[in-house]
Order: structure tokens, then sequence, then C-alpha cells
């Protein structure tokens, strides 16, 4: 007999991805699981403080996650003042939630404490090249996903703020970060005001591959996808219609071509340079 919990699961792996896979082992797919295929960004939140102990173990438990050879190369800056929030949000440009936020977390690449070992112990940094800035990123992305999840298992609502690379200088400016530390993600965080909405994902068959790389008919699947996203969860309004006018089937697709479609960060590079790092 299938249980509720298991028919609650089933449904939001329908809503997530229109091929879902079968539920055949419900006895291990309850709680976490659940809650992580269910989750949703959250940008509207109580005002309502975490607890400075939660915060702490959340950062714990973020920081416990797996990290590349044990390099341990990223850091956490909470964002405790409301006018630091404050300088983030205009920072970060046409966001007025994150400055609502009640917590806001800055997640960092830190190659810095590698280089000061080789210093420490008088022994040459081998491996000044991009693998670097790679290594710390990554770093900082587990990092930050582990978080995501612990805090959205306490009734947390979460939603990453990927603009502070915008204006990564003056958001190291504003953190007083040293060379070979940047931002990688904001994160904004506190209690959730409504339900998260599930947002579709691109069906499984278009991201998971079996031995290699595939893409069979993948132009259909897109196609596909748009008009089921437009059709559940349709844009309130057109990306640039200045530029491009408007459209009568405006999907996801069309979304993200417009939005890529003026430069962004081309900066960034030069900034990576600015803080020491070499990117060959």
């Amino acid at each position: 007999m299938t249980s509720r919990i298991d028919q609650s699961f089933q449904r939001a792996l329908l809503a997530r991805y229109a091929d879902a896979p079968p539920l055949n082992r419900p006895d291990f797919l309850h709680g976490a699981l659940q809650a992580m295929i269910a989750r949703g960004s959250c940008r509207a939140f109580q005002d309502k403080a975490e607890p400075v102990d939660l915060v702490d173990v959340l950062c714990a438990t973020a920081l416990a996650a797996p990290t590349k050879s044990d390099l341990q190369q990223r850091d956490i800056i909470l964002l405790q003042s409301q006018s630091v929030r404050q300088r983030l949000a205009d920072l970060v440009g046409d966001q007025a939630w994150v400055a609502d936020a009640p917590m806001i977390a800055v997640f960092c690449g830190n190659n810095r404490r590698q280089r000061l070992l080789h210093e420490w112990h008088d022994i040459p940094f081998a491996n000044d090249h991009f693998d670097a800035v790679f290594n710390s990123v990554g770093d900082a992305a587990i990092a930050l996903g582990a978080f995501v999840t612990a805090a959205e298992a306490v009734g947390l609502g979460c939603c990453p703020i990927s603009a502070v690379r915008n204006e990564a200088g003056a958001v190291s400016k504003l953190l007083n970060l040293p060379d070979h530390v940047i931002p990688f993600a904001g994160l904004a965080f506190g209690f959730p005001e409504h339900s998260a909405k599930i947002s579709r994902r691109h069906p499984m068959r278009i991201t998971c591959h079996i031995d290699s790389y595939q893409e069979t008919d993948l132009k259909g699947d897109i196609a596909r996808y748009d008009a089921q996203r437009e059709k559940e969860a349709p844009y309130q309004k057109h990306r640039l219609p200045e530029k491009f006018g408007e459209v009568s089937a405006y999907g996801w697709s069309e979304d993200k071509v417009r939005q890529y479609s003026e430069a962004e960060r081309s900066d960034f590079g030069m900034y990576l340079r600015a803080c020491g790092f070499r990117m060959d």
C-alpha cells in the first residue's frame, strides 16, 4: 500500500521532472531527500532573526562538506549588520529583497591560506595557475550547497546571490577580502514567509547520462520543456522588450538567451588577476 508520504514524494518528483524516476524504494526516500526534491528559492522572509547558535551549527555543517584534498579553501562571512547587508544589496543592483533578508552569508573561495602555508614552511607553491582558482571556487560551491541543504532541513528558506560577482572588487573591499580570497556567491536566508514553489528542471534525460555524454533530440526536449514551463509557470514579463520585442511563446530558453545577450562580468578575469591569481 502506498503511503501518503510516498505519494507526496512522487508528486514532488513529477513537479520537478517530466521524466521523474519511479519511486521503487520508498523505505529510504523520505525525510531529507523529499525536502531536497521539493525545495525552492525563497525571496520573502519573516521579520524574525535566526538564533545565533543555529547559524553557527549551519556553518559547521557546511564546512564539514567535502573539500578538495582536505585543503579547506572556503570561508563563510556572515553579514549580521543591517548596514553592511544594505551596502551589499546596493552593490548587487535591482534586488530589493536582498536588503530585507534577515541574514546574508557570503561564500568565498580562499587560496590564500595554502599560499601562506608555503611561505611558513619555506616550500615553493608550484601550482600558481588557473587550477588554484578552480579548486577554491569548487570548495566554496560545495560548502554553499551543503549550507542550503542544512538550512532548509531545519525550516529556513534560502536564495543564492550570484550577483556579488557583478561588483566583485567592490564586494571584496566591503568585506575586507585579501588577495587570493574571492566572493563566490551570497546567500540570503531566514524563516520563509511562504511555502517554497517547485521550479521545474530539465528532463533528466538531458542532464543525467550513462557512460558518456549524449545529446539525443536536445532541441526537441528543450522546446517541450519551454512549453511545459510556460504552461505551468509563465513569465510575468519579457526580458529586454525594448531590444527584442514581445513574443507569443515566451519560454525558458527565450528568457535565458535574452539574459545572456548582454555582457556581464566581462571584467571578472581582470579582477581575479588583480587578486593575484594567474589565469593560464
